[in-house]
């Protein structure tokens, strides 16, 4: 039986067989873009937890999330409430996102900006830097190694940073040896989509204090934030819980724990 893992990747995979743009060109046009906004360094340690905000308009496993979604209302209420970044979905079919979400969201708002979404060919890394993203979501789960080394080399090469995202020790070594300098621990199972907050918990003291640390989904308030922060994280990667929240903002002030 598919999984919804499995279902995105294969239609992910089916769209980039189909691109025949070419790549050369492309990363020549990319190499032009003007500089990013700093991603790792808005994470730096600081005297709370950096909260990576999300636009999400829907969920394979959920649905519609908030209806009538404004990307830009929503990045100016995350700015405001002290968000470290933005984490923007750009996956049409399955989260209901676009480019358009990510260049609206980032041009009302200062803050840098995740492009969130099942990158899985040098196309994708290249789209990234070309839509206004300042960091791009490799997710080791969905690559092979030599993927995972290659497309994280190009994005670097084009001037993006690179959040790894992995669920196990396993996937931790392999984004090490890619390179990975920000690793996100997935609480979320992309095979049942169910949450394992001592998942993040035990990833947490494995990590290398070298390389900055998020914990990505399941946060659920101020309690969880707080055993992350506890657990070594830098960071949390928050999307349904602020996007259906009915004060976002307050929201995600209560995520902003002190250390």
């Amino acid at each position: 039986m598919a999984t919804y893992l499995d279902r995105i990747l294969a239609r992910h995979r089916e769209v980039a067989a189909a691109d025949s743009r070419s790549i050369d060109e492309l990363i020549e046009q990319a190499m032009r873009c003007a500089p990013i906004r700093p991603f790792a360094d808005a994470l730096a340690p600081s005297d709370h937890l950096a909260v990576i905000s999300e636009i999400k308009r829907r969920s394979p496993s959920k649905g519609v999330l908030r209806e009538g979604l404004d990307p830009a209302v929503f990045a100016q209420i995350y700015a405001e409430a002290g968000a470290a970044c933005l984490s923007v979905l750009t996956d049409t079919e399955f989260f209901g996102g676009g480019p358009e979400d990510l260049q609206a969201a980032r041009a009302a708002c200062a803050l840098p900006v995740l492009r969130k979404d099942f990158t899985v060919c040098a196309h994708d890394v290249a789209d990234a830097r070309l839509m206004g993203a300042d960091c791009v979501l490799l997710i080791a789960a969905a690559l092979s190694q030599g993927e995972l080394t290659e497309l994280h080399d190009l994005a670097l090469q084009i001037g993006l940073e690179v959040l790894v995202e992995i669920h196990d020790e396993r996937e931790l070594e392999r984004a090490l040896d890619a390179g990975a300098l920000i690793v996100g621990v997935n609480q979320r199972d992309l095979v049942t989509f169910e949450v394992d907050h001592a998942r993040a918990v035990r990833m947490g003291s494995i990590i290398p204090d070298s390389v900055v640390k998020v914990a990505e989904s399941g946060v659920r308030g101020p309690s969880d934030a707080g055993a992350l922060l506890a657990a070594g994280y830098q960071a949390v990667l928050v999307g349904e819980t602020l996007v259906t929240a009915s004060d976002p903002g307050a929201m995600l002030r209560s995520l902003r724990v002190a250390r």
